[in-house]
């Protein structure tokens, strides 16, 4: 009798494990395409200072040197991120402390201009009474600098889709890293190119 076949079904048990945590957990090191979405898929980050929340924490994120930043878009309802995790913030990981600052910022902004639009994102959980971001976002570990630039393509290609149709040209779109590719100017100063 072969053990040839259990062997073989171990094998790829592992692998697939590799592959496989818990979406949105992330291991250092390794870039990964990340997505996050608002919860229920409200356009929030329409609001342009919202969208600026977002930039400070990956600024700040970037500046301490806990995340490298290759590129990102900022579409209403969700953000594109090619990123890499070099170490931990404290005890917290890099996407537990951008999530956290972000959603605190976001309660401070409704509470002062949109109070009512606060009853959108009120949860009944034991962790918490509000939640902005859906939970379990998707990432996943980019294995090739093919795979990174594709990733980069769809992600710059995102507010030219006709569902969206926020500008005619990716680097039109001020809240991406489509015109930092093109030009070479960060704007925002957090962005590195991806074979530098």
């Amino acid at each position: 009798m072969s053990h040839q076949p259990l062997l073989k079904h171990k094998k790829l048990i592992l692998a697939m494990n590799i592959f496989h945590k818990r979406q949105g957990q992330m291991d250092l090191d390794i870039p990964y395409f990340y997505t996050i979405s608002i919860r229920n898929f409200r356009t929030l980050l329409k609001e342009d200072y919202l969208k600026m929340t977002i930039i400070s924490s990956l600024q700040y994120l970037s500046q301490k040197e806990i995340i490298e930043v290759y590129g990102y878009v900022i579409m209403p309802n969700h953000v594109h991120l090619i990123w890499k995790f070099l170490k931990f913030n404290g005890k917290e990981s890099p996407s537990a402390s951008f999530n956290k600052f972000t959603a605190h910022q976001f309660r401070k902004y409704l509470l002062s201009n949109f109070p009512k639009e606060l009853s959108n994102y009120i949860v009944n959980q034991n962790d918490r009474a509000m939640q902005f971001w859906q939970r379990d976002p998707l990432a996943i570990p980019l294995s090739c600098e093919d795979n990174l630039i594709q990733k980069l393509e769809y992600i710059h290609a995102n507010p030219t889709q006709e569902k969206w149709h926020l500008a005619n040209w990716p680097e039109e779109y001020k809240c991406s890293s489509a015109r930092f590719y093109l030009t070479g100017v960060d704007e925002f100063n957090f962005l590195q190119h991806f074979k530098s």
